[in-house]
């Protein structure tokens, strides 16, 4: 069996991990488990309108803001709360301050779902 990163195995700081992270909308993993990924990402701005086929995806708002949109409706989340977008739902995020979130999805997830663009981002581990 392959040594797990460190990140797993250890406890995680998300204010030191947040730190690390310059670019926006470019998750960065810092924990796996059972398949799943657990991803910090800081967002501004627009993100394309996506779906994830077969993936439901988890967004948790730490600082900031966060619009997610859908087709029917809009959803703002504050510090603290949470959804979780189901697969096959086309939502384009969006945030007018900078933001921090936590991802939570497994980890085939593609950031921008069923579409391929410069918005497209393969996770690295911070």
């Amino acid at each position: 069996m392959s040594e797990l990163p460190v990140a797993t195995r250890d406890n995680v700081n998300l204010a030191a991990k947040f730190a690390k992270i310059d670019g926006r909308w470019q998750p960065r993993i810092i924990a796996e488990l059972n398949g799943q990924h657990v991803k910090l990402a800081k967002v501004l701005g627009d993100f394309p309108w996506h779906h994830h086929e077969t993936e439901d995806e988890l967004f948790l708002v730490v600082t900031g803001r966060l619009l997610l949109r859908f087709r029917d409706r809009e959803v703002w989340l504050e510090p603290g709360e949470l959804m979780v977008v189901p697969r096959g739902v086309e939502h384009a995020p969006f945030a007018e301050i900078e933001t921090q979130i936590v991802l939570f999805e497994p980890a085939s997830t593609v950031n921008t779902g069923t579409e391929t663009s410069e918005r497209t981002f393969v996770p690295e581990w911070v």
